[in-house]
């Protein structure tokens, strides 16, 4: 099976049109024509993950953050973005990212996040963009079965997301049921949860003037963009294996994290 064929599969699920203006998800590196000898699926394009491609003999990485996200004047070395390009186009190996489009597409990404935290009823709030029959959003919302304390919610995001802190407003007195996700860089939509009477809003980064004058109102809960979006390999993974069969997946062993907790 050709590599096109794997790219198409990713597209007609999230399609590019639904990716925000800004963006740069598709093709970033090679050829679409080769015969797809494994995929490898990752969240960052680090060199690592190129020499764990190479490992594997794969010559497909299918990421969710673009590797190029800025116009490249140059490609002598300088930075990882440009080594990663030059490693790649050694190597043979093509690099499709899948970014907000996945982000903002039906079961993508914000999806994944409600499936993590075993929300039921998880659906689009907002405006909805229909793009090539696929409907896209970039805030959802679901509830739990059963109400819980704000202490026992951020328990549940520290265990479901592996993650060694949360960033929380004041703890919510009243029980939470509907939450509103958006994985990354969401803080824009804090007030669209707030509309849609979410009882918490998850997302992976806020800046700290964000966090004022929302006490008891709504539990803001920051569990880190990395963390709000490690499990998008699995969307690829089973995308692949569903619409190309024969094709190796595998996901990526490297944590491309580069924040860590001291």
């Amino acid at each position: 099976m050709k590599i096109i064929k794997v790219v198409d599969a990713l597209e007609q699920f999230a399609p590019l049109p639904l990716q925000e203006d800004f963006d740069n998800a598709g093709l970033q590196v090679g050829l679409t024509e080769a015969e797809v000898s494994g995929a490898l699926l990752c969240l960052d394009v680090t060199e690592q993950v190129v020499d764990e491609a190479i490992a594997l003999g794969c010559n497909l990485i299918v990421s969710h953050h673009p590797l190029i996200f800025h116009k490249l004047a140059h490609i002598s070395g300088e930075n990882y973005v440009q080594r990663v390009v030059m490693k790649a186009i050694q190597s043979h190996i093509t690099i499709v990212s899948m970014h907000t489009n996945m982000d903002n597409a039906r079961g993508g990404v914000n999806f994944k996040i409600a499936e993590k935290m075993g929300l039921q009823h998880v659906d689009f709030v907002g405006g909805v963009k229909t793009v090539q029959g696929v409907d896209g959003c970039s805030l959802v919302m679901g509830d739990f079965s059963e109400p819980m304390a704000a202490d026992d919610f951020i328990l549940l995001l520290k265990k479901a997301f592996d993650v060694e802190c949360v960033m929380c407003n004041q703890l919510l007195r009243r029980e939470i049921r509907k939450v509103a996700i958006c994985g990354g860089a969401g803080s824009f939509l804090l007030g669209d949860a707030i509309k849609a009477g979410a009882d918490a809003f998850v997302t992976g980064e806020m800046h700290y003037h964000e966090y004022f004058d929302h006490e008891q109102q709504i539990q803001i809960a920051v569990i880190g963009h990395y963390q709000s979006e490690q499990f998008t390999q699995e969307i690829f993974k089973s995308i692949i294996e569903e619409q190309c069969p024969g094709v190796k997946c595998y996901l990526t062993k490297t944590n491309t994290n580069p924040i860590i907790y001291l």
